[in-house]
Protein backbone atom coordinates (compact mmCIF):
# COMPACT_ATOMS: atom_id res chain seq x y z
CA UNK A 1 0.00 0.00 0.00
CA UNK A 2 2.87 2.30 0.67
CA UNK A 3 4.24 1.45 -2.54
CA UNK A 4 1.23 2.07 -4.28
CA UNK A 5 0.81 5.93 -3.00
CA UNK A 6 4.69 6.47 -3.52
CA UNK A 7 3.91 5.37 -7.12
CA UNK A 8 0.91 7.41 -7.33
CA UNK A 9 2.51 10.62 -5.78
CA UNK A 10 5.81 10.08 -8.12
CA UNK A 11 3.90 10.20 -11.45
CA UNK A 12 1.77 12.89 -9.87
CA UNK A 13 5.17 15.02 -9.21
CA UNK A 14 6.01 14.15 -12.26
CA UNK A 15 2.89 15.05 -14.95
CA UNK A 16 3.74 18.67 -13.19
CA UNK A 17 7.38 18.75 -15.04
CA UNK A 18 5.96 17.41 -18.91
CA UNK A 19 4.08 21.09 -19.60
CA UNK A 20 7.33 23.12 -18.40
CA UNK A 21 9.79 20.95 -21.24
CA UNK A 22 6.89 21.00 -23.53
CA UNK A 23 6.91 24.77 -23.59
CA UNK A 24 10.86 24.14 -23.68
CA UNK A 25 10.69 22.29 -27.27
CA UNK A 26 7.80 24.43 -28.75
CA UNK A 27 10.32 27.37 -27.89
CA UNK A 28 13.39 25.68 -29.67
CA UNK A 29 10.94 24.13 -32.22
CA UNK A 30 9.72 27.64 -33.04
CA UNK A 31 13.92 28.98 -32.53
CA UNK A 32 14.86 25.49 -35.20
CA UNK A 33 12.27 26.80 -37.71
CA UNK A 34 13.16 30.53 -37.58
CA UNK A 35 16.51 29.62 -38.38
CA UNK A 36 15.42 27.33 -41.11
CA UNK A 37 13.62 29.96 -43.07
CA UNK A 38 16.67 32.42 -41.99
CA UNK A 39 18.96 30.06 -43.55
CA UNK A 40 16.09 29.00 -47.10
CA UNK A 41 16.19 33.20 -47.34
CA UNK A 42 19.99 33.63 -46.94
CA UNK A 43 20.81 30.94 -49.52
CA UNK A 44 18.24 32.55 -51.92
CA UNK A 45 19.74 36.58 -51.69
CA UNK A 46 23.66 34.89 -52.05
CA UNK A 47 23.75 36.37 -47.86
CA UNK A 48 27.21 34.34 -47.07
CA UNK A 49 27.22 36.69 -43.72
CA UNK A 50 23.90 35.28 -42.60
CA UNK A 51 25.20 31.78 -43.41
CA UNK A 52 27.98 32.19 -41.48
CA UNK A 53 26.69 33.02 -38.10
CA UNK A 54 23.78 29.93 -38.88
CA UNK A 55 26.35 26.93 -39.73
CA UNK A 56 28.52 25.28 -37.71
CA UNK A 57 32.40 25.34 -38.60
CA UNK A 58 32.06 22.17 -38.89
CA UNK A 59 29.10 20.96 -40.46
CA UNK A 60 28.70 17.81 -42.91
CA UNK A 61 26.97 19.34 -45.95
CA UNK A 62 25.59 16.30 -47.75
CA UNK A 63 23.90 17.28 -51.76
CA UNK A 64 21.62 16.27 -53.33
CA UNK A 65 24.15 14.24 -55.58
CA UNK A 66 25.93 12.75 -53.08
CA UNK A 67 28.59 15.54 -52.96
CA UNK A 68 29.66 16.57 -49.83
CA UNK A 69 31.22 20.01 -48.89
CA UNK A 70 32.86 21.91 -46.24
CA UNK A 71 31.22 25.06 -45.04
CA UNK A 72 34.20 27.03 -46.97
CA UNK A 73 32.77 25.42 -50.18
CA UNK A 74 29.42 25.84 -49.49
CA UNK A 75 29.55 29.63 -48.97
CA UNK A 76 31.92 29.76 -51.92
CA UNK A 77 29.08 28.59 -53.86
CA UNK A 78 26.57 30.90 -52.66
CA UNK A 79 27.82 33.69 -54.08
CA UNK A 80 25.39 36.55 -55.20
CA UNK A 81 26.71 36.53 -58.74
CA UNK A 82 26.06 32.58 -59.05
CA UNK A 83 23.20 32.52 -56.99
CA UNK A 84 19.92 32.85 -59.21
CA UNK A 85 17.32 31.52 -56.71
CA UNK A 86 14.22 33.26 -57.32
CA UNK A 87 12.59 30.95 -54.54
CA UNK A 88 13.54 28.46 -51.47
CA UNK A 89 10.67 27.72 -49.50
CA UNK A 90 9.93 24.95 -47.00
CA UNK A 91 6.84 23.11 -47.96
CA UNK A 92 6.61 21.13 -44.72
CA UNK A 93 9.09 20.86 -41.87
CA UNK A 94 8.79 19.35 -38.32
CA UNK A 95 11.36 19.74 -35.71
CA UNK A 96 11.92 17.30 -32.82
CA UNK A 97 13.64 18.21 -29.88
CA UNK A 98 16.35 15.87 -27.98
CA UNK A 99 17.90 17.96 -25.05
CA UNK A 100 20.53 20.17 -26.72
CA UNK A 101 20.13 18.78 -30.32
CA UNK A 102 17.58 19.52 -32.74
CA UNK A 103 16.28 17.60 -35.95
CA UNK A 104 14.35 19.39 -38.54
CA UNK A 105 13.06 17.31 -41.34
CA UNK A 106 10.89 18.28 -43.92
CA UNK A 107 10.32 19.35 -47.60
CA UNK A 108 11.43 22.45 -49.51
CA UNK A 109 10.72 24.05 -52.84
CA UNK A 110 13.64 26.11 -54.96
CA UNK A 111 12.42 27.80 -57.99
CA UNK A 112 14.79 29.61 -60.38
CA UNK A 113 17.50 29.77 -63.76
CA UNK A 114 20.63 27.31 -63.92
CA UNK A 115 22.41 27.82 -67.52
CA UNK A 116 19.92 29.69 -68.34
CA UNK A 117 16.91 27.08 -68.12
CA UNK A 118 14.19 27.39 -65.58
CA UNK A 119 13.79 24.94 -62.82
CA UNK A 120 11.75 23.93 -60.05
CA UNK A 121 12.80 21.54 -57.60
CA UNK A 122 11.81 19.81 -54.35
CA UNK A 123 13.80 18.00 -51.97
CA UNK A 124 13.47 16.62 -48.55
CA UNK A 125 15.81 17.14 -45.85
CA UNK A 126 17.60 16.19 -42.61
CA UNK A 127 19.44 18.95 -40.57
CA UNK A 128 20.57 18.16 -37.73
CA UNK A 129 21.18 21.24 -34.88
CA UNK A 130 23.38 21.82 -31.71
CA UNK A 131 22.72 24.41 -29.49
CA UNK A 132 26.59 25.64 -28.30
CA UNK A 133 26.62 27.89 -26.09
CA UNK A 134 23.52 29.33 -25.75
CA UNK A 135 23.14 29.58 -30.02
CA UNK A 136 21.71 27.18 -32.14
CA UNK A 137 23.98 25.95 -35.29
CA UNK A 138 23.17 23.48 -37.74
CA UNK A 139 25.89 20.62 -37.88
CA UNK A 140 24.67 18.67 -40.51
CA UNK A 141 22.36 18.78 -43.48
CA UNK A 142 21.39 16.49 -46.19
CA UNK A 143 18.76 17.22 -48.98
CA UNK A 144 17.47 14.16 -51.35
CA UNK A 145 15.51 15.22 -54.71
CA UNK A 146 11.72 14.58 -54.21
CA UNK A 147 10.71 12.97 -57.96
CA UNK A 148 7.04 12.73 -57.84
Amino acid sequence: MRMTGFLLAFLCASALFVPAQNDTNSGVQSKIIALEKAWNQAYKLGDTRALEGILDDQIVLINDDGSIQTKAEFLASVQPAKSQEQQVAPESMSVRVFGTTAVATGVFRAKGVEAGKPYVRRERFVDTWVNKGGKWVCIATNATPVLH
